[in-house]
Parts: C-alpha cells; sequence; structure tokens
C-alpha cells in the first residue's frame, strides 16, 4: 500500500483496506488454462494479475482513495462527504463465496465502480459509517 500511505494526510488515518477476492485470482487462472494454449489466454492472465498487482483501494476516515496502474498511474479519489450513493451488487455465488461489486456515486465527482472485492458488505458497512457519522 506504497501510494496511498504516501498520499493521505497526517490527520488522515484508514479504516478499511479494498482487496480482490481470491476468485478474481482463480478466473484469471481459469482463463489462462482455458486459453493458455493460445497467446490470448496468457495476455488475459497477465493483464488481470497485473491490475490485481498493480491496483490499490482504501477508506480513510475523510475519503476513498483507488490507484491503479506502475508506470502510468490512474488516481480515483471522493470525499466521504460528497458521496451521495453506495450501491451493492451480488449475485448468488458471490454470495456464498463473499464477493461482489460496489458502486460509489458522488456529487459532481462521477462514478467509481469497484469489481470483485473481498467481503462487499463489510466495505459498504464501512463507508455508510464514515458517512451517517460525520
Amino acid at each position: 500500500m506504497g501510494y496511498i500511505e504516501e498520499t493521505i494526510g497526517d490527520d488522515e488515518k484508514i479504516v478499511y483496506v479494498v482487496d480482490y477476492h481470491w476468485i478474481y485470482t482463480f478466473s484469471a487462472f481459469l482463463y489462462l488454462i482455458l486459453l493458455g494454449i493460445f497467446i490470448i489466454g496468457i495476455i488475459i492472465f497477465l493483464k488481470m494479475m497485473i491490475n490485481k498487482w498493480t491496483t490499490e483501494r482504501a477508506l480513510t476516515n475523510t475519503r476513498y482513495i483507488q490507484k491503479i496502474g506502475w508506470i502510468a498511474r490512474s488516481t480515483e479519489e471522493i470525499s466521504i462527504s460528497k458521496i451521495e450513493e453506495v450501491v451493492l451488487k451480488q449475485s448468488i455465488i458471490g454470495r456464498l463465496l463473499g464477493y461482489g461489486s460496489v458502486s460509489i456515486s458522488g456529487t459532481g465527482s462521477g462514478h467509481i465502480f469497484l469489481k470483485s472485492i473481498d467481503l462487499p458488505l463489510s466495505f459498504q458497512k464501512n463507508l455508510n459509517d464514515l458517512r451517517f457519522n460525520n
């Protein structure tokens, strides 16, 4: 968690770290196995794993921060006070295995989509606690 720890303020604390669920890695391996004989399977696997390894996502007491990429970097941040809507989506398998997707919408700041995250209900609870207790 290098980028996020370097950019948070002195009075800011990390409340929750958003991780990919193991199903994301498993699906990358499935692409490798099923399409591995073709170059495309290896490319999809490497793309998914590089995305996983170079993504940092955390919820602090004042904002949500997301950094994607290693050489070329893309960051998104949204203040807790600017969040309007949090939508959680889980399939039946996602509920059984503990993964899902969360969509965050903010006032004037667009939309952030978190796919295949571990324990999305816990993330949503922490985010809502911050939203309604500040």
